[in-house]
């Protein structure tokens, strides 16, 4: 899937703390323990030091899929470590996450 997402890109906007509407541009999608990640970049801040944010991605069917918060921290450090683990073949050793 990573390859699509490299042809074309693709956004999002997503709701913030506040309320306000945030937009991220996909950066990759991974699979890990069954589920599905989004890996997020703001959009517009593509440099060494941007913060890649990671999302659950939920299909409640083939027309309607939202992003929702990791809110279990054992999930959360779980994906984080497969991320940084290299598993992921679209992250280096030295990018932070």
């Amino acid at each position: 899937m990573s390859d699509e997402l490299n042809e074309e890109q693709q956004f999002v906007e997503v709701y913030g703390e506040n309320g306000e509407i945030l937009r991220f541009e996909i950066y990759d999608i991974i699979e890990f323990e069954n589920k599905t990640y989004a890996l997020l970049v703001p959009y517009g801040e593509e440099d060494d030091d941007t913060e890649v944010i990671v999302m659950e991605y939920v299909e409640k069917d083939e027309n309607n899929a939202f992003f929702r918060d990791i809110e279990d921290d054992e999930e959360r450090a779980r994906v984080y470590e497969y991320i940084q683990s290299g598993d992921d073949e679209f992250f280096d050793e030295d990018e932070d996450i």
